[in-house]
């Protein structure tokens, strides 16, 4: 079997853009016509550009391939124009391509990607969502402590037990930075209120985004122990393991962090410095799925476990949950809510949820297959990138 085409499609994801503004899917056909979906998260360049070296690099390094080939394949590109490095504009490429020949694979064979890894392990997946605002909304949830710990109720109303927020507000070019006290002692109270409303129903994730320096990290982190979040997400930047190291060893709560992180090397340093104990790597970014399989099994050796990031497309959820399923060490997955609205559409068969909890797939490949009439439907004439920070 040979890959001989490729097709891009970057959709814009419509408002309220949960999710991020757009998405970017590959799909690889083979000379056998079987089809294999992918996603590309994040690359920091315009979608329209990121496709073009999308297509470059297939025409360089996968036309004509055997994509059984996964780990010759991986090589190849990864060391292309003399790089052997985790640059992430790159490694989202080959993450794409990689998921779409898993799919291939898993399509030939007959069975879903999970079964090919080692097997199930988990009938069924905890998942949590980030907690989202609403239209009829007459403040912004994350400035009023009342409305969160409401929303974070209507969650656990649905069946979810662990909620994600961020209260530490905007990041932006100039992090990471010291917080005042004032700021310090707003983000303490607005914790306080959800976690005081939901009782010991939900699990809370501080969900921050790289905003702080160490010293302030570690501040912060002394006034939230006493409401035992499940974890204390990216809470200096992602450029310094040692620094994450720092605030680990500083705080009982568990530090989680990977979704700007790519490949088993960067992964293995944050394990190295004891900066992590919960892995977030995101497959659209981190290498696909394989080099996933191996982040998941050297986070095994350091008793860590992964919690596999999703702020983009249900492809790279659906891989997600080929590697949760198959993973002793997986702790819960995210999603966007329920996985409903745009997530359904965008689907030819909508992902399975049932009550906090993502229902493994038995199909064949990743399960699930991209709606192109939708994806023609929405195609992204947009200017902004798929995640941008604040100006200053």
């Amino acid at each position: 079997m040979k890959l001989k085409k490729i097709k891009t499609f970057v959709v814009g994801n419509p408002p309220p853009h949960f999710g991020g503004r757009y998405w970017i899917f590959l799909k690889l056909t083979t000379d056998k016509d079987i089809i294999g979906y992918g996603e590309v998260y994040s690359v920091p360049f315009h979608p329209k550009i990121v496709s073009k070296m999308i297509e470059d690099v297939f025409e360089r390094y996968v036309k004509n391939k055997d994509p059984f080939k996964i780990e010759k394949l991986w090589r190849t590109i990864y060391s292309s124009g003399y790089t052997q490095r985790p640059d992430i504009s790159l490694m989202g490429i080959i993450s794409g391509i990689e998921m779409a020949c898993w799919d291939i694979i898993g399509k030939e064979l007959n069975k879903p990607i999970y079964e090919l890894l080692g097997g199930q392990v988990n009938k069924k997946l905890r998942s949590y969502t980030y907690l989202y605002p609403k239209k009829s909304d007459k403040t912004d949830v994350y400035t009023n402590p009342s409305l969160a710990a409401e929303r974070a109720n209507e969650y656990i109303d649905q069946g979810f037990d662990a909620i994600k927020f961020d209260p530490v507000g905007a990041y932006t070019p100039l992090d990471p930075r010291q917080l005042s006290l004032e700021e310090l002692v707003k983000i303490e109270i607005f914790v306080k209120k959800i976690h005081d409303s939901v009782k010991n129903k939900c699990d809370l994730l501080i969900g921050t985004h790289g905003q702080m320096n160490t010293a302030c990290a570690i501040r912060l982190a002394k006034r939230l122990e006493k409401f035992d979040p499940m974890w204390f997400e990216e809470p200096v930047p992602p450029e310094n393991f040692d620094e994450m190291g720092k605030v680990a060893s500083s705080t009982t709560i568990p530090i989680a962090t990977g979704e700007r992180l790519a490949t088993k090397y960067e992964f293995s340093k944050i394990l190295q410095s004891k900066g992590a104990s919960i892995l977030q790597m995101n497959l659209g970014r981190a290498g696909g799925i394989l080099e996933a399989k191996k982040i998941a099994g050297l986070a095994e050796t350091h008793y860590a476990q992964i919690a596999p990031h999703l702020y983009c497309g249900p492809i790279v959820g659906a891989a997600n949950i080929q590697i949760s399923t198959c993973s002793p060490n997986f702790l819960i997955l995210e999603g966007i809510k329920n996985w409903e609205n745009f997530y359904s559409e965008i689907l030819v068969d909508p992902i399975k949820w049932e009550k906090g909890y993502v229902i493994p797939s038995t199909k064949p490949g990743l399960g699930v297959e991209l709606n192109e009439r939708i994806a023609a439907k929405y195609s992204y004439d947009g200017t902004k990138l798929h995640l941008e920070m604040a100006k200053i």
